[in-house]
């Protein structure tokens, strides 16, 4: 058969060329291509096959090494990590519970208080007094022609408005 070169036996492994000179390179001498007089690579079939040897050995150690599988301890200890962060993960969750629960009661309580608040009827303090006049106008000369009476607002805060 014909010489091959080094771009044919590139795109029949469907690697780089640059791979193809690293390969050669790596080949025992005797399974070396020889050069002609110009510094070129002459590819026979049986240097061809060396080549195509040694790249699929290559891919098979290269494999291995990543599907190796994972050191006994390290996976115990990964083991180990994943059940404390498991842990952890349900306590934070309880905690985020009972806060929840706990703002919840909270806020029952407080609409509770504002609610009592707002339905008592006015205690002394929240009731107008008889000589109060900002509450009701009397009638004198200056205003006889109308009365103005102020109604007392109801709320946790009405005795403030007065």
């Amino acid at each position: 058969m014909a010489n091959k070169t080094i771009s044919s036996i590139a795109k029949d492994l469907k690697i780089s060329r640059a791979r193809v000179y690293q390969i050669i390179d790596m080949l025992d001498d005797n399974e070396k291509p020889s050069k002609d007089s110009n510094d070129r690579y002459v590819i026979d079939d049986s240097a061809v096959n060396a080549i195509r040897k040694y790249y699929a050995n290559s891919n098979t150690k290269a494999k291995q090494e990543k599907t190796s599988p994972i050191d006994d301890k390290v996976l115990d200890i990964i083991r180990r990590q994943l059940d404390k962060k498991d842990r952890q993960i349900e306590k934070l969750t309880q905690l985020l519970d009972q806060q929840q629960q706990l703002n919840l009661s909270t806020n029952r309580q407080n609409e509770k208080l504002l609610d009592n608040a707002t339905n008592n009827t006015p205690s002394q303090d929240d009731s107008p007094s008889q000589n109060d006049d900002t509450d009701v106008l009397k009638p004198t000369e200056s205003n006889s022609k109308w009365e103005e009476t102020k109604t007392l607002k109801k709320g946790l805060f009405g005795w403030l408005r007065r």
